[in-house]
């Protein structure tokens, strides 16, 4: 299925580029866009639009190396970055302001209590976005016990 409006929330990590990579390559065909989104969340004792100005530094740096890998990729991008509450409603509403036909998640392997968790972002998303949504789950680590973590 051609996908012309792509949604990709960014964080910074080692996922980022290879996630941006599969974005490009599903556009590709139709032409499309991938539309990068950065979210600061803020925490909930904080004004929504407080100056977090390291946090705002970190994305601005994020978005721009994307850009920048996007290019070698032959894709084109729009970056923006948000300030809310949790990353999960910023992320579904910024796909229905867009229009996005998909939404493309990275989700770290990472436990709770012992247990696999998506992490607060990703079901929110799952449940609610008006798309279809692609989750990319990252490898585990080892642990020195040779046990995955």
């Amino acid at each position: 299925m051609p996908w012309k409006k792509l949604l990709l929330p960014v964080h910074g990590d080692d996922a980022d580029a290879k996630a941006l990579q599969l974005a490009c390559d599903l556009v590709k065909d139709a032409k499309g866009k991938v539309y990068l989104v950065y979210v600061i969340e803020v925490p909930h004792h904080l004004p929504l639009d407080s100056d977090v100005s390291p946090e705002s530094s970190r994305g601005e740096t994020v978005l721009r190396q994307m850009e920048d890998m996007a290019k070698e990729y032959k894709g084109v991008v729009e970056a923006s970055m948000l300030q809310a509450r949790d990353a999960g409603p910023a992320i579904v509403l910024e796909a229905v302001e867009r229009q996005a036909d998909l939404i493309l998640m990275t989700v770290p392997y990472q436990t709770r209590h012992g247990s696999f968790t998506l992490g607060n972002a990703a079901p929110h998303v799952l449940r609610f976005a008006p798309c279809p949504v692609l989750i990319w789950r990252t490898g585990m680590t080892p642990s020195l016990n040779g046990a995955r973590e």
